[in-house]
């Protein structure tokens, strides 16, 4: 996770599921052929979440390779990506996240994440020197420039879970990461909650409205490490079976490096509190609409021209880019793209029967949407059932309320 200046707040959104940091990439030296020594030590680090960035929200891991008789303290890190690789941003915002391994000194990482008061835990491996040696060449030959770079995955392949792959890859069936402490079976959806709904409501309420039902699967402890404090809780937890077949704890010691400042930065302007004032401010505007019979065309025009949009904002995610997670979304029974159309048409003195129609069945559909909503196979964030209650209210209206023979004026 680490440096993006991205230029739309959409973009912005779906770096926010990357989970990951951007560093520059800096070989300090050349380690083709080396051989560490008895002293050497392979760590996995655990860098803490930013409180005030939403795209640094989940925390970061690496892996350290340290060896003072070699003079070698490297860092390897599967979260960076070019920005020059051709056609980047295009890519990127169709799905084609090509993410690659770079390497820097350690201490670098070091000082970035405690000017950024971000903790920072090492957990030391309990490796023979043949098993480090195993490993540390694994990363060196997958840092290569040919090897260094993969497709990207928010949950399934990203920065967090290529650090675990890199051990299960050298020791394959001798290491087991025992899951068995987490009790529960949280989808992908609750378990990002869980680090934004607090701390960054507005990028929760972005990332819920992008993705889809793939993000309502109920996840295995393996599946858990796609976020960077599960790699740690996995690693304290990981069994690594000797030679003569007993199992030992992979982890020998774990280190605070780094303890940071607690921080508070919990936002009052939450999506529930201004959704509802705009429900409140509807409900309202209907009232005087029924009272003076006029139609509420700037209100109207407004809601269903944005919801349409919203909704050709999603057909493209789902249909136009590689964005799994993003298919099957039904957020579109609300944010229909079709209401873009329609908003224009409410401009009009008078409308035609189908558009009074078109808006009845659309108020029939946000109240089944609005009673089912807790038995949905998907989970549509809470803070949009004011939303939802708006569309239902001013859809009524318009296909029962008001009289469309002629108009009165605009609410």
């Amino acid at each position: 996770m680490g440096y993006l200046d991205l230029k739309n707040c959409l973009i912005n959104v779906l770096v926010s599921l990357c989970i990951v940091l951007i560093h520059t990439s800096v070989n300090g030296q050349e380690t083709v052929n080396i051989r560490l020594s008895d002293h050497s030590q392979i760590s996995v680090i655990t860098m803490g979440p930013d409180q005030h960035i939403l795209y640094a929200a989940f925390g970061h891991n690496a892996i350290r390779v340290h060896d003072p008789e070699n003079g070698i303290d490297l860092a390897y890190n599967y979260g960076t990506f070019d920005f020059d690789q051709p056609n980047f941003y295009l890519n990127f915002s169709r799905g084609d996240l090509l993410y690659k391994l770079s390497v820097y000194d350690y201490s670098q990482l070091k000082r970035y994440y405690i000017y950024y008061n971000r903790f920072i835990h090492e957990q030391v491996l309990e490796l023979d020197p043949g098993q480090r040696q195993r490993v540390f060449d694994f990363l060196d030959n997958n840092a290569r420039p040919e090897n260094a770079s993969y497709y990207y995955d928010y949950f399934y392949d990203n920065c967090a879970t290529r650090i675990r792959d890199v051990f299960v890859a050298v020791f394959e069936d001798s290491i087991r990461f025992d899951g068995s402490y987490i009790d529960t079976q949280l989808t992908v959806r609750e378990l990002t909650d869980q680090y934004l709904l607090d701390k960054f409501p507005w990028g929760d309420l972005g990332i819920d409205f992008c993705l889809g039902m793939p993000m309502d699967k109920p996840l295995s402890p393996y599946e858990y490490m796609y976020i960077p404090d599960y790699i740690e809780s996995g690693f304290k937890h990981a069994w690594l079976t000797t030679p003569d077949g007993r199992e030992r704890p992979v982890v020998k010691a774990h280190n605070v490096v780094f303890k940071n400042t607690p921080t508070q930065s919990n936002t009052i302007i939450t999506p529930l509190l201004v959704f509802t004032l705009l429900l409140l401010t509807g409900i309202a505007i209907t009232w005087v609409n029924r009272k003076k019979q006029t139609k509420g065309n700037y209100l109207d025009f407004g809601l269903f021209f944005i919801t349409g949009f919203l909704g050709i904002f999603l057909s493209l995610l789902w249909f136009a880019t590689d964005h799994a997670a993003a298919a099957n979304n039904l957020n579109i029974l609300w944010a229909f793209p079709v209401h873009i159309v329609l908003a224009f048409m409410l401009l009009k003195t008078g409308n035609r029967p189908f558009v009074v129609w078109y808006f009845r069945v659309t108020a029939i559909v946000m109240a089944l949407l609005l009673s089912g909503w807790n038995w949905l196979p998907q989970m549509l964030h809470f803070s949009l059932i004011p939303v939802v209650m708006l569309l239902a209210l001013r859809a009524a209206w318009i296909g029962w309320g008001f009289p469309f023979r002629g108009s009165k004026g605009c609410g």
